[in-house]
């Protein structure tokens, strides 16, 4: 969202102080305001009808020097509850959060080979989100709303899936065909906008101006979060570094383009690595991104040579291509993301820490970070999720549809002006 108006203002600045009582609760007003940069009557009135919503709750006092004692509060975790999807090339992953961003309930299920179709697609999240709702125990009327990622290039205000490589989808209605089957109010955007914020909220971007999010999984992309702010650009497609040159006239990639960065550290890409280096070997698993991603890192764990190379070749180039990242947008912070970094892990992050001082200035390397993601569960599930907070903290955000799916629908919102 980018402020503009009164009501746009008074939403982020809300949304704002939610994020920092989620981080410190509980924490009183005084200090909420020293962190926000607000002043603490706008502080004091935000409080107030974040209270009056039932997301907030009075938890007592605390001393203060020479004052009255300050009254404390914190996030009714119960006051609500959020879904965060994680729509990904091979998976669907869904995890249904209290207020406070505790994980309830979880799905996971992988996604059948050729079952892509949006009907496909739409059928089995509408399933997994059903699931998580019943196993929490949740009311329906409870979900304040569900976020969803999904790979490529997405309208957020359409709630439209524009571009999706690796499923041949083009101007997908995702949104409005979910709402058929979902009743609360529901939010689309990409995985790189969702692991930002996960990382701004909760990761190793927390209290860092600029960063940068690598998500290495099937597809391959960087979100940036610039002057503290994820950052979308002009048409919500910042971050499609995966389909950068990295390699002129090098391999084919779903794009249509030729020697992108996703196609060589991918998944698929990584694969191919393997098959380069020993098209024989027990490492590969054909058709499987997954297992064979698995073997990779339990090889290069054992210090299986093979495993070591493909994770070596696959660092060349992945340090070469962040290392171009570094001199151009000298973040504090490179947060190496998603399933196939988890995966591998300390051996490809070592890796890649010694290629992006090779080709990186030096200036600019000296100053920046590369971790591998500190958050515990899957960040573009916690990412969407807060989209769906976001959305619930405005009348009408931006990708909202009100399900008309069976089951309950969500309340009226009071006045949020």
């Amino acid at each position: 969202m980018k402020p503009g108006t009164s009501r746009d203002i008074r939403t982020a600045n809300r949304y704002e102080v939610l994020r920092q009582i989620i981080a410190r609760s509980p924490t009183s007003r005084p200090e909420l305001a020293a962190v926000t940069g607000l002043s603490l009557p706008t502080v004091a009135t935000l409080v107030g009808e974040l209270l009056d919503l039932g997301m907030l709750t009075e938890v007592g006092f605390e001393e203060s020097a020479g004052g009255r004692p300050r009254g404390l509060v914190a996030v009714n975790a119960s006051g609500g509850a959020l879904i965060g999807v994680d729509l990904a090339e091979t998976y669907v992953r869904v995890e249904l959060f209290d207020l406070a961003l505790n994980v309830l309930a979880r799905a996971d299920e992988d996604m059948a080979p050729g079952r892509t179709r949006p009907g496909q697609v739409v059928a089995q999240v509408a399933a997994a989100v059903d699931s998580v709702v019943a196993r929490a125990g949740v009311e329906g009327s409870r979900v304040l709303g569900t976020g969803i990622s999904v790979p490529g290039q997405v309208d957020r205000d359409r709630g439209v899936a524009e571009y999706a490589a690796n499923w041949g989808w083009h101007d997908v209605p995702l949104l409005d065909l979910l709402a058929e089957h979902i009743a609360h109010p529901l939010y689309l955007d990409n995985p790189l906008r969702a692991s930002v914020v996960a990382e701004l909220w909760f990761g190793a971007a927390r209290g860092r101006e600029d960063a940068v999010i690598v998500n290495l999984g099937t597809g391959v992309g960087a979100g940036l979060a610039l002057g503290g702010r994820l950052h979308r650009g002009v048409s919500n497609s910042a971050g499609e570094w995966g389909h950068t040159t990295l390699v002129l006239d090098g391999r084919p990639c779903h794009c249509g383009d030729r020697g992108c960065v996703e196609a060589y550290v991918g998944a698929p890409g990584i694969m191919r690595n393997l098959r380069e280096l020993s098209p024989d070997s027990p490492l590969l698993h054909p058709g499987d991104q997954t297992a064979t991603i698995d073997a990779l890192a339990r090889g290069a764990a054992g210090g299986d040579p093979v495993a070591l190379d493909v994770v070596r070749a696959t660092a060349r180039h992945l340090g070469a291509a962040i290392a171009d990242l570094v001199n151009l947008l000298n973040p504090e912070v490179v947060v190496l993301s998603s399933w196939v970094a988890a995966t591998l892990g300390e051996p490809l992050l070592a890796e890649v820490r010694a290629v992006v001082e090779q080709h990186a200035l030096r200036r600019p390397f000296t100053a920046t970070e590369i971790v591998l993601s500190p958050i515990p569960t899957d960040p573009v599930c916690l990412g969407a999720a807060t989209f769906a907070l976001e959305g619930a903290l405005q009348p009408a955000g931006p990708g909202r549809r009100t399900g008309r799916g069976p089951g309950p629908r969500t309340a009226p919102a009071r006045s949020r002006t």
